[in-house]
């Protein structure tokens, strides 16, 4: 079973994501505060961490930097705030994705419920086939098998 790490400051809204993904057969924690998503991370080593930069014990940002430190655990940052200059500082960090709230479940399950196999050469969503063309597939390995780096438009075309 999938472990999620929900770190959100709204109660209503873990709440709905917490229901949200135990109705889809994840586990799921839930910290209120920075510091106290940094100790279950630690402890409980999730899948994924949704983040809201918005917990108040911490900046958001800082959380990210913390995590980063010692995990490449997938981050996927839930906030309010929608300017780009307050966006890039959260991806820059290490966040691997933003959704922009308000939001509906679905949009942010839809963002956690992908997976690649590369032994099988498989890629699934919501435990169904994807179907990638040769090429797209070789892109996809490509980009899997390089977390956190770069790759240039010139290095993938020179990949075999």
């Amino acid at each position: 079973m999938a472990r999620v790490l929900v770190a959100e400051n709204d109660p209503q809204l873990v709440r709905a994501l917490v229901i949200n993904m135990q109705a889809r057969q994840y586990g799921v924690g839930a910290a209120s505060e920075g510091a106290t998503a940094l100790r279950l991370a630690a402890a409980s080593q999730p899948d994924v961490v949704m983040l809201d930069l918005g917990v108040p014990d911490m900046d958001g940002v800082d959380v990210i930097k913390a995590l980063r430190a010692w995990t490449r655990v997938p981050i996927l940052v839930l906030s309010a705030r929608q300017a780009s200059d307050e966006k890039v500082p959260a991806l820059d960090a290490g966040a691997d994705d933003y959704v922009t709230k308000p939001f509906s479940g679905t949009t942010v399950i839809a963002t956690t419920d992908f997976t690649v196999d590369l032994l099988a050469k498989k890629a699934t969503r919501d435990g169904r086939d994807v179907r990638l063309t040769p090429t797209e597939w070789h892109l996809l390995e490509i980009l899997v098998c390089s977390p956190g780096r770069l790759i240039t438009q010139k290095q993938l075309l020179q990949e075999d």
